[in-house]
């Protein structure tokens, strides 16, 4: 299982602004491009996102469903991957003062993320987070000054 947390500069409301644009998860969830609706109404239970990984010359397409949704601390999402199969990734979203602190929690489900998870895998898990949380900052800070 692997945590991670990041300190964003901006109320939960700007959070929740780019949280639920479905269109801007390729910006800031890493290893994906080109995010967009696919299902229902982002970021209501059951609602999903499509989106599109590229690894050199090749397209894989992935889809997003929303779990669980305790708006404004909890988002819950579970990432199908095709053959790597699924994983839950958690937001636990908490103002604190002026901002927000943001807590990522992500582990594999099904297929052969869960069978084959182990510690190595979670280094890199943290790795990925460190750079999508810094990412998802940046576009909060973004959209929050376009307000």
């Amino acid at each position: 299982m692997a945590i991670r947390h990041q300190l964003i500069k901006h109320a939960p409301s700007a959070l929740w602004s780019v949280l639920e644009r479905p269109d801007l998860y390729g910006e800031w969830v890493v290893g994906t491009s080109g995010s967009r609706s696919a299902q229902g109404h982002w970021p209501e239970v059951g609602s999903s996102i499509e989106y599109t990984v590229r690894i050199g010359p090749k397209e894989f397409h992935g889809r997003t469903v929303v779990r669980r949704l305790e708006r404004p601390r909890i988002l819950e999402l579970e990432a199908h991957s095709g053959l790597l199969g699924s994983a839950r990734i958690a937001f636990d979203i908490r103002p604190w003062g002026d901002e927000t602190l943001v807590r990522l929690d992500e582990h594999p489900l099904r297929g052969a993320g869960g069978t084959l998870h182990n510690a190595a895998a979670d280094v890199l898990l943290q790795l990925r987070h460190r750079a999508m949380l810094g990412r998802l900052a940046s576009a909060v800070d973004e959209l929050a000054s376009d307000s």
